[in-house]
C-alpha cells in the first residue's frame, strides 16, 4: 500500500494595520478566501483598533457589529495591535474573563482572538511567536520587559520559530550589492520604499529580538507600505529569514495590505529543505544590537494586564542570576513538562502542579504571597491543604547525576545501547544515529568534557579510539571524532562517525567551508597530524571556562573553534556537516532517525559481534 501523501502546508493570510476598518478588511478576506482559498487563518499586525475616539458607551461602528453579532468574522483571525484610544475599554471585558495562560489568544467574539503580551503557540503546525503592543511608557497597548524577557527565553529553546509577529518594522541597514562566496551582501535598494529607509518609528528592542529568535518569517506593519525583502542569512543559524511588511487597510496609495503565504512547518521539513539558501539571500540587514536593550522607562503591565504573564518570573530571575534553586518552574507547574528537562534551574514540583490545576496563583505558590493583591483573579489558598501552606514543598528534582542521560548509575540511562565498558570510559551507540555505527565515547565519571579528564582515563580513551579505528578500517571506513563543549555541558560525549575511505580526504574541506558560511574559522591544532599530541595541546591550553568545538579528522589533524562569551553555536554542527558529506541531509537531526528499542538492541548486538576482537575491555 502506498504511503499517504504528507498533509498540505497551512495557508495563511497576513494583514497590516486595520485601524478599525474591520468591514473593509473582512470583505477583502472573504473575497480572497472564496476566490483562492480556503485559508486556515488571518494574522493581523500593526494597530488593529481605530485611532479615533469612539462614543463613551458603545464601541466604534465596525467593531460593534462583530462584537454584538450583527456581522461575522469569516475565518479565524488573530491580532496583536492592542492599542488605540478605544482599545482598553473594548478589551477590558475579555481581559477580565480570561482565565489562565492563553498563548493562542483570548477570544473576543467568534473567530476573533487577541494575542496579548508575548508567547509562542502552534497554529496548524506552525510555530508562531508574537510581541503584542508597541514600545512606550507602559500601560495598555505597550509591551513590558516581562514580555521581552519571555521571548528571549523562547529564543534559547530548541526548535525553529516559523512566524514572528510584531507591530513595527525594524531599522534595516541596506548595504551595497557585493557578491562574495555566493551570498549577496545587501538588498536591492531600487525596490525598497523610501519609508522603509527612514529610521523614524523603529524599535531597537524588536530588532534585538528578531536577531535572537531567528524566525523563518518576520511579519510587521506600521510604516504604511508593503515591503517583501530578500531572504537574509541569520548569524549562527543555517536557515534564512524572510521579512514581510504590510500597509494599512484601505490606504489611499493602494499599497498592498493583505498577503498570502503557505509555509511548510519547520518541524516537518527535512534538514536540507530548512537549510536551503535561495540564490538572492543576503547577509543580515541589522546592525548587530547590543544585548539587553532595555524597554526605556517601561513598567510592568498593570495588574489587569499581567495575570497571564506571571510565568515570566522564572525567566527574569534566571537572567539576573537570582535563582537559588528554590523557585518553581512555570512551564512544568502549568503544563506538566519542561523542555529544559534536568537542565532546568527551577523546581519541578508535582504538588505545586496540582495546585496550579486548581487555579491557584503561581506567584502565591512561588513566593507565599501575591503582589497583585485583590486585583489578581487567581486563588490565594490551598483549600483543604491550607494548614500545611508554609511547609517546605516537596520537590521531584533529583541530583544532577541521577537524572543524567549518560551516568551509568542514572535511571535515565539507556543501557541497552552500551557496547563496551572500561574503567574510565564506556562506548554506546548513539540515539537516533547518523549512520548505524555512530558511536559515543563517554566518561564513566560525570565530567563536562573529555578534555579535562585525568591522565589515566585519557590513556584508555586512546585505546578505545585505536580499537574503533581498526574496526572501521576493516569495513573500508575511517572515524571522524568531534565534541562540542558549552557552559551548559553536563556529561561529556565524544562522537565517532565512520565515513567511507573515499570521502575521508574531503572531511577537512567541508568543515572549513561550513564554518566559513556560519562566520567563524577553524584553526589547526596539530599541523603534524599527531592526534594524541593534538589532544595534549588542547588539554594544556583549555581553561575550563570557555566553550569550544573541535573535530579530529581521519588523518589525525584537530580543527578547533573557541567560542566567544556570548556566541551561540549550533549544537548539531558536527553532525550536520557530516550529514552533508554523506549526502544524508535528511538525517542531520537525530530526532528524524529514532529507532524502536527492538531495532536498537539488534543494532547493538550486530556491532558487538564485529567489535569484540578489537574491544580493549574484553
Amino acid at each position: 500500500m502506498a504511503a499517504a501523501p504528507p498533509p498540505a502546508p497551512p495557508r495563511i493570510l497576513l494583514a497590516g494595520d486595520a485601524h478599525g476598518r474591520l468591514h473593509q478588511l473582512f470583505k477583502r478576506v472573504k473575497s480572497v478566501n472564496q476566490s483562492t482559498g480556503p485559508f486556515n487563518a488571518l494574522l493581523c499586525v500593526g494597530q488593529f483598533f481605530s485611532p479615533e475616539v469612539g462614543e463613551e458607551d458603545s464601541p466604534p461602528g465596525d467593531f460593534a457589529d462583530y462584537l454584538e453579532g450583527r456581522a461575522a468574522v469569516p475565518i479565524p483571525t488573530y491580532f496583536t495591535g492592542d492599542y488605540g484610544p478605544t482599545a482598553p475599554r473594548l478589551l477590558s471585558k475579555a481581559a477580565a474573563d480570561a482565565r489562565g495562560f492563553a498563548p493562542g489568544g483570548i477570544q473576543i467574539c467568534p473567530n476573533l482572538f487577541w494575542l496579548r503580551g508575548s508567547a509562542l503557540f502552534n497554529l496548524h503546525g506552525l510555530s508562531v511567536a508574537y510581541l503584542s503592543g508597541k514600545r512606550g511608557l507602559g500601560g495598555p497597548g505597550c509591551y513590558s520587559q516581562d514580555d521581552v524577557d519571555a521571548l528571549r527565553a523562547l529564543a534559547e529553546e530548541p526548535g525553529i520559530v516559523d512566524l514572528f509577529l510584531t507591530y513595527p518594522l525594524v531599522h534595516f541597514i541596506i548595504l551595497l550589492n557585493i557578491y562574495e562566496s555566493g551570498v549577496v551582501n545587501g538588498a536591492d535598494t531600487s525596490k525598497v520604499p523610501p519609508q522603509v529607509l527612514e529610521p523614524q518609528g523603529y524599535d531597537p528592542v524588536v530588532a534585538e529580538l528578531v536577531t535572537e529568535i531567528k524566525p523563518r518569517y518576520h511579519i510587521a506593519g506600521t510604516k504604511g507600505v508593503f515591503y517583501s525583502r530578500e531572504p537574509y542569512v541569520n548569524d549562527s543559524s543555517l536557515h534564512v529569514t524572510r521579512f514581510i511588511g504590510l500597509a494599512n487597510v484601505g490606504n489611499k496609495e493602494k499599497q498592498k495590505f493583505i498577503h498570502a503565504i503557505s509555509p511548510t512547518p519547520a518541524s516537518t521539513m527535512s534538514s536540507a529543505d530548512i537549510h536551503a539558501r535561495p540564490p538572492n539571500a543576503t547577509l543580515s540587514p541589522y546592525v548587530a544590537p547590543a544585548k539587553s536593550v532595555p524597554v526605556e522607562d517601561t513598567p510592568k503591565r498593570p495588574a489587569e494586564n499581567t495575570d497571564l504573564q506571571y510565568w515570566r518570573y522564572d525567566v527574569k530571575r534566571q537572567r539576573q542570576g537570582q535563582n537559588d534553586g528554590s523557585l518553581l518552574c512555570f512551564k512544568f507547574t502549568s503544563s506538566g513538562s519542561c523542555p529544559r528537562g534536568s537542565n532546568c534551574n527551577f523546581k519541578h514540583d508535582e504538588e505545586a502542579r496540582e495546585h496550579c490545576q486548581r487555579n491557584v496563583c503561581f506567584e502565591f505558590l512561588n513566593k507565599g504571597k501575591c503582589g497583585k493583591g485583590p486585583e489578581c483573579r487567581f486563588a490565594h489558598s490551598l483549600t483543604e491543604e491550607a494548614a500545611v501552606r508554609d511547609a517546605k514543598p516537596r520537590s521531584d528534582q533529583r541530583p544532577v547525576e541521577s537524572s543524567c542521560w549518560f551516568c551509568l548509575s542514572s535511571p535515565d540511562v539507556e543501557s541497552h545501547l552500551v557496547i563496551s565498558i572500561g574503567d574510565g570510559y564506556y562506548c554506546a551507540l548513539a540515539k537516533g544515529p547518523l549512520v548505524p555505527e555512530h558511536v559515543l565515547v563517554i566518561p564513566v565519571e560525570h565530567f563536562p568534557t573529555t578534555i579535562t579528564m585525568p591522565a589515566e582515563p585519557e590513556a584508555e580513551l586512546r585505546r578505545y579510539k585505536n580499537a574503533l579505528g581498526k574496526y572501521f578500517e576493516k569495513q573500508g571506513k575511517a572515524a571522524v571524532y568531534f565534541e562540542w563543549v558549552s557552559q551548559q555541558s553536563r556529561h561529556a560525549n565524544l562522537q565517532a562517525v565512520p565515513v567511507p575511505l573515499s570521502k575521508a580526504a574531503s572531511v577537512e574541506k567541508i568543515f572549513h567551508l561550513a564554518a566559513k558560511r556560519l562566520g567563524f574559522e577553524l584553526s589547526v591544532v596539530n599541523p603534524d597530524g599527531d592526534a594524541n599530541q593534538g589532544r595534549e595541546l588542547l588539554r594544556s591550553q583549555y581553561d575550563s571556562k570557555s566553550g569550544l568545538f573541535y573535530v579530529e579528522l581521519p588523518d589525525g589533524t584537530l580543527l578547533l573553534h573557541m567560542l566567544g562569551s556570548r556566541e551561540k553555536f549550533p549544537a548539531q554542527f558536527g553532525r550536520e556537516v557530516l550529514a552533508g558529506l554523506l549526502s544524508m541531509a535528511d538525517r542531520a537531526d537525530w530526532r528524524n532517525c529514532k529507532l524502536s528499542k527492538e531495532e536498537e538492541i539488534k543494532m547493538v548486538d550486530d556491532f558487538k559481534q564485529g567489535f569484540r576482537e578489537f574491544d580493549p575491555a574484553e
